[in-house]
C-alpha cells in the first residue's frame, strides 16, 4: 500500500500492521514501524510484561527480576493487545485471537518466538522443569524456593540456558549437576570450552560430558544417564533443545527448520509478501539464523524496514545481519565472551575472567535499552550495520545441493 498524504478518511489512509509477538524481535519491529505517522502499529502478545528471557536464569536464581512492563518499552503509538494469535486468516488478513476476537491487518509481522523443545526422554516431561518462558522460570523459581538449600540439582542441556543456570545456582550455593549430552557448550572453542569448564569446577558444578552422558530417563530424585550413571537430583531442569510455535503451519503457511515461517532474503513468506517474519521463528531460505537475542533484534529492525518498503512503494532489501559472537555469564562475579565470524563461526579467540562478565551485562543491558530508545526515536537505532559477508556463498552452495527452497530476492 503506497504512501497517501490526504487526511480527509484515515480509515482510508492508514495502513494497518499487526505484530504477533513481544520479545526482542517483535518489540524492536513494533516501536520502528512508527516511523510514518499513516502507519497504525497492533501488537499482540500473550501477556502485559516484557521478558528479557536473557535473564530468566537470574529470574530463577533471584538476582534479577527480567521482566519490565510491556507498555513501557512499546512507542506510544503501538496499540498492545494481550492476547494469544490462535490463527492467521490470509484470505481475509485476520488474526484469530483465543477471546474469539479478530484483527484486521494490512501487513503482519510474525515475531511469535520460541519456547522449550517438548522432551522425548522418558520422565522428562514429568519430572523435570523446562526454562523457556516467564511461566517456567517462576514455577522453577517456586520449586527452588520449596527445596531444602541442600538439595541436589540437575540441570539437562550444556548450552548457554544450561550453562547461566548451573553457575547461577552454584554460586548460590546449591550442589548443581550440568548433564550436557556429548559436549559442554557445543557453540565455543575447544580452548574457550576448557576454560569454562574449569570456571564451572571452581564454583562447584558437576559437569556430565563425553560419551554415555546424554539423559536416558528422568525419575523423581534422579537423572540416569545412557551409559547407566545416576544423576541424583531433588530439582531437575530441562534446558536441552528450543521450538518454535505452531502458527503458522496451523495456518497453512509453509514452514521448515521444526515450524519456522519459510520467507525469503526479504523476509517476506513465501506464501503471502504482506507476512515478514522476525526473530527465532523466521527462516530465511530455508537457512535459518541461531535463535538468539543477537539475532532477533536486528531481524526486528529489518522485519520493520522491509513492511516499511513495501508501504512507501519501494521494493525490501534482502537481509543479511551478522554475528559477533557468544556472551555467557558464569555467575555474577565471572564470564566467558567467545569471539565469531560474521557468519557464526566461533574463532580461537575468546575473554574469560571479570571483563567477560562486565561485558555481558553490558551487552543484557544494552538490548533492553536500545529497545526503549527506539520507542522514543524510532528508525535511528541500528542493529543491523554488521552483515555476513558469506550467506550469498551458503545459499548458493545450498542450492546446488537441493537444500535452500528459496531463490533470494
Amino acid at each position: 500500500m503506497a504512501e497517501n498524504s490526504s487526511t480527509a478518511d484515515t480509515r482510508t489512509t492508514q495502513t494497518r500492521v499487526v505484530v504477533i509477538g513481544g520479545g526482542y524481535a517483535g518489540t524492536m519491529a513494533a516501536n520502528r514501524l512508527t516511523q510514518r505517522r499513516d502507519v497504525d502499529v497492533t501488537l499482540i502478545n500473550p501477556r502485559p510484561q516484557f521478558v528479557e528471557r536473557i535473564r530468566l536464569h537470574q529470574l530463577v536464581a533471584g538476582t534479577h527480576g527480567a521482566v519490565h512492563d510491556l507498555g513501557d518499552v512499546l512507542a506510544p503509538r503501538v496499540r498492545l493487545v494481550v492476547g494469544t494469535a490462535t490463527r492467521i486468516d490470509l484470505p481475509r488478513r485476520t488474526v484469530a485471537l483465543g477471546t474469539g476476537a479478530r484483527i484486521a491487518y494490512d501487513y503482519l509481522v510474525y515475531a511469535v518466538g520460541s519456547a522449550g523443545a517438548r522432551p522425548d526422554v522418558p520422565g522428562a516431561a514429568e519430572f523435570a522443569h523446562p526454562l523457556a518462558t516467564l511461566e517456567d522460570a517462576q514455577r522453577l523459581r517456586a520449586a527452588l524456593d520449596a527445596a531444602p538449600a541442600g538439595a541436589a540439582v540437575a540441570l539437562v542441556g550444556g548450552g548457554p540456558t544450561g550453562i547461566e543456570t548451573a553457575a547461577e545456582l552454584a554460586e548460590g550455593g546449591r550442589p548443581v549437576a550440568l548433564v550436557c549430552g556429548s559436549v559442554l557448550g557445543p557453540y565455543l572453542h575447544p580452548e574457550a570450552r576448557l576454560a569454562l569448564a574449569g570456571r564451572l569446577s571452581r564454583l562447584g558444578v558437576t559437569v556430565f560430558d563425553g560419551p554415555g552422558a546424554r539423559a536416558a530417563e528422568v525419575r523423581p530424585g534422579v537423572v540416569r544417564l545412557e551409559d547407566g550413571r545416576e544423576v541424583p537430583s531433588t530439582v531437575t531442569i530441562w534446558t536441552a533443545g528450543f521450538a518454535v510455535p505452531d502458527l503458522a503451519a496451523e495456518s497453512g503457511l509453509a514452514t521448515a527448520d521444526g515450524g519456522r515461517l519459510l520467507t525469503d532474503e526479504t523476509l517476506a513468506s513465501v506464501d503471502d509478501p504482506r507476512i515478514i517474519a522476525a526473530g527465532d521463528a523466521a527462516s530465511p531460505s530455508g537457512l535459518p539464523y541461531r535463535m538468539s537475542c543477537q539475532a532477533a533484534i536486528p531481524l526486528g529492525s529489518l522485519a520493520a524496514d522491509a513492511v516499511l518498503a513495501r508501504v512507501a512503494g519501494t521494493t525490501p532489501k534482502a537481509v543479511s545481519p551478522g554475528f559477533v559472537g557468544q556472551c555467557l555469564s558464569v555467575g555474577r562475579r565471572t564470564g566467558l565472551v567467545q569471539a565469531a565470524s560474521t557468519d557464526d563461526r566461533a574463532r580461537k579467540a575468546f575473554l574469560a575472567g571479570r571483563t567477560a562478565a562486565a561485558i555481558k551485562e553490558g551487552v543484557c543491558r544494552s538490548t533492553y535499552r536500545g529497545l526503549l530508545f527506539e520507542a522514543k526515536r524510532p528508525g535511528t537505532v541500528n542493529w543491523a550495520l554488521l552483515t555476513d559477508g558469506r550467506r550469498r556463498h551458503l545459499l548458493e552452495a545450498a542450492r546446488r545441493e537441493g537444500l535452500a527452497p528459496v531463490r533470494p530476492a
